[in-house]
């Protein structure tokens, strides 16, 4: 089969996911560019400009090599019935949840508190708590969220986590479901841990409403996207106390501009959007086991649904 790889992305950055592909599923032909009269039938995509997927008759599965598919799902330039399969790779599970796990320590013992107090040549010893008197409430319960509480788990802290829709149950964890389940569970959270899917229905989540439930100095990890938080709300919380502390890795607007209050806000630990990479080394094998279930006739894995948005 011919297969396009396209996306948003520097040349290297795209040659080296087009060496991971190619020795990955070596009977299949990888395509960079569109070739005249040539069928293609799938597409390996990271953020493909919009259109560029338009015009491809035979094309019958867009593949995207991030987990996050909100930005794919707002293209309306995309070929209509064609199914949309996100990545779900077990590493990035595990890198997610291991910078989960470095938030709600690091706030749990309070070492952003002492690297500042380290720019002060402040010595003082702060109370330490047990993981076990810190109550973590992580939003969403997909891969990501589900190993992060996994994680946070093992750690000893106390996890509950939350969805939007009833589920299945999870063996050992406390789940809320619903929204008034979710205003409910806020008051006794010491940290919440965002790693939800961004919808309709999720996006500007973490505004005032949600900061005013909020015990006073609890603080948000958000790894999930800049769009489920209101900016000038968290900000307006964290300068009355009601958040203590923010560990932000993503942002409503990438890189996040050098003027932006984020940056200099001594309440906020940034990172740049890298709490989980994707690893082609395995991330390709995995896109790739995909296009082998299309061409044998098998079921395709992680598909995502139009009607929920992921």
């Amino acid at each position: 089969m011919n297969i396009l790889l396209v996306g948003t992305w520097e040349d290297a950055e795209r040659d080296a996911w087009a060496a991971a592909l190619s020795a990955a599923m070596p009977q299949h032909r990888l395509l960079l560019a569109r070739e005249p009269a040539t069928p293609i039938a799938a597409a390996v995509v990271a953020n493909p400009p919009p259109g560029s997927l338009q015009g491809l008759p035979g094309l019958r599965l867009i593949q995207s090599l991030w987990a996050g598919v909100d930005r794919l799902m707002g293209d309306h330039t995309l070929p209509s019935g064609v199914p949309i399969a996100r990545m779900v790779d077990p590493a990035m599970n595990s890198a997610m949840a291991e910078t989960a796990l470095w938030a709600v320590l690091s706030l749990h013992r309070g070492f952003f508190q002492y690297a500042q107090q380290q720019q002060r040549r402040l010595w003082q010893v702060l109370p330490q708590r047990r993981a076990d008197e810190v109550n973590v409430l992580v939003l969403g319960l997909g891969q990501m969220g589900r190993a992060a509480a996994q994680r946070l788990q093992q750690q000893g802290y106390c996890v509950a986590a939350w969805r939007r829709e009833e589920g299945a149950g999870e063996p050992g964890l406390v789940v809320h479901s619903g929204m008034p389940a979710l205003q409910a569970a806020l008051p006794a959270v010491q940290v919440v841990v965002n790693l939800l899917p961004l919808t309709p229905e999720t996006r500007s989540l973490l505004g005032a409403t949600f900061f005013s439930r909020l015990p006073q100095g609890a603080a948000i990890v958000n790894l999930a996207r800049g769009a489920h938080v209101v900016d000038a709300d968290l900000l307006a919380a964290l300068d009355s106390g009601r958040v203590g502390h923010a560990v932000l890795d993503v942002f409503q607007t990438e890189p996040l501009p050098p003027e932006h209050r984020y940056w200099s806000h001594p309440g906020v630990t940034l990172l740049p959007h890298a709490a989980a990479q994707t690893d082609l080394r395995s991330a390709a094998g995995i896109a790739a086991a995909n296009i082998e279930a299309l061409a044998a006739g098998r079921p395709l894995a992680n598909l995502v649904s139009s009607e929920r948005g992921y």
